[in-house]
């Protein structure tokens, strides 16, 4: 797999798409930290780790309002192929402040508007709306 960061924002789209309780993700800590701040923010309802060893994987519960689905869409900033990093200064809010970026900092995984508030920039991961 190439870009399992990717890998793992399509399954969660993929999965609200067909009205999934949840969704289960390959375990690695970079995914792990993803998932933590997409709950933080309220995306993802629950964030489990399961199985041993070498078969470990997140289970992500997802959340709907009514009929709608809390992750309606996303979009990968950052790829393998062509990496985006931005200042504190240049992090804007994604669809008018109903989207959150998530960033890579030196201080962790941290959402655009936690980044912004610290004053500390990083690679742009993805955004989710």
């Amino acid at each position: 797999m190439t870009d399992p960061i990717a890998d793992m924002i399509i399954r969660i789209k993929n999965a609200t798409i067909s009205r999934k309780e949840s969704v289960l993700v390959p375990f690695s800590k970079l995914k792990f930290e993803i998932a933590s701040v997409l709950e933080k923010e309220g995306y993802i309802s629950s964030v489990s780790k399961k199985g041993k060893k070498i078969a470990k994987f997140l289970e992500l519960g997802l959340i709907y309002e009514g009929n709608e689905s809390k992750v309606t869409g996303v979009r990968r900033v950052s790829k393998p192929s062509r990496r985006v990093y931005k200042k504190s200064g240049e992090l804007r809010p994604v669809k008018n402040g109903f989207g959150i970026s998530v960033v890579s900092t030196p201080k962790g995984i941290l959402s655009g508007k936690v980044a912004r508030k610290e004053k500390v920039g990083g690679e742009v991961l993805f955004e989710v709306w």
